[in-house]
């Protein structure tokens, strides 16, 4: 009896390790990754990017869905309330963390208690651009010298209040003392047409948005916000060679997951992440599309955003932005 009792049990125990282990094979059927943006825009763009990317590391399909709304909050809210088995994961930008805390009188989501960032995905600079058919200024100090002397000051167009955008442009028009506008839109497709159309005098916004229009002429660029010039545009000079210092700014996304997101998936997801990065054709993919893929640890990752969170307080605080 004792002997048959003992038998039973290790055949228990053996077809519970079986099982946990099935459940631990790190994925075993589809992901969905969030977009927290309307589809058509540098996030959504950069998105697909990476989940063909993951896709091919995986072993599964990557799903992307686009959930807009609230500056992104409802996007990354949702995958904050997911399970935390690595089946909904999100990208999300820099102003999902270390921006609309700030900027949001009411967050549904805290990003240090309620999320996990795997890993960081890409980084986009912002490109400042005139439509030269109503701006006639071919540089930034020329532009600047336009701007000071128009009579109401400039008008300048972004993809949302408190977006990167927004608070570039104001901290641009601050520093040279310069009067402006803001018109906020849904999002830089609907501030192009605007700008062609001479409703719009300016723009400093994502470059994966603008890259296409500079490249057809249609558009000047100005400066770029990066340290060193953009690979795929070397002719646009770095905001200090345009003569205005200290205006270093990247858009930086991050592959996300919710709360207690278990270490192992982190890492497999890390590590995917890493590979996709290493890849030289999906790499020139993502300059194409304006952006530099990034990999890092979720160690990294969080590094990044204690950072810079000062730096982006300070902007909001100076642009005087406050959303419900």
């Amino acid at each position: 009896m004792l002997s048959r009792r003992l038998l039973l049990g290790s055949a228990g125990a053996a077809a519970l390790s079986g099982a946990a282990s099935a459940q631990g094979a790190y994925p075993n059927r589809p992901v969905r990754l969030i977009c927290p943006y309307p589809a058509g825009g540098a996030t959504d763009v950069l998105t697909r990017i990476l989940a063909e990317g993951l896709r091919e590391q995986l072993g599964q399909p990557v799903v992307v869905e686009n959930r807009s709304g609230a500056g992104g909050n409802i996007g990354v809210d949702a995958v904050a309330k997911s399970t935390p088995d690595g089946y909904v994961l999100g990208t999300a930008p820099v102003g999902n963390f270390v921006i609309n805390p700030f900027l949001y009188r009411d967050m549904p989501y805290d990003p240090v208690r309620d999320l996990t960032a795997v890993s960081l995905t890409w980084e986009v600079p912002n490109v400042a651009v005139v439509a030269g058919k109503f701006v006639p200024a071919k540089s930034m100090s020329e532009f600047l010298a336009w701007a000071k002397a128009k009579p109401g000051g400039v008008v300048y167009g972004t993809s949302g209040v408190g977006t990167s955008a927004h608070l570039c442009s104001e901290l641009l028009f601050k520093r040279a003392g310069v009067a402006c506008t803001h018109v906020p839109f849904r999002s830089a497709a609907q501030v192009i047409p605007a700008m062609l159309s001479g409703d719009v005098d300016f723009a400093i916004d994502n470059l994966a948005s603008y890259a296409g229009i500079i490249q057809q002429g249609q558009m000047t660029a100005l400066g770029i916000t990066t340290a060193q010039r953009w690979p795929t545009m070397p002719e646009i000079p770095t905001m200090a060679e345009a003569g205005v210092p200290d205006f270093v700014v990247t858009a930086w996304s991050a592959l996300i997951g919710p709360a207690g997101l278990p270490a192992p998936i982190q890492e497999r997801l890390a590590t995917a992440v890493k590979n996709v990065a290493a890849d030289a054709a999906v790499r020139q993919r993502f300059l194409t599309a304006g952006g530099q893929a990034l990999a890092t640890t979720p160690a990294g990752a969080r590094a990044r955003m204690d950072q810079e969170r000062p730096m982006w307080k300070e902007m909001v605080e100076l642009s005087g932005a406050r959303m419900e």
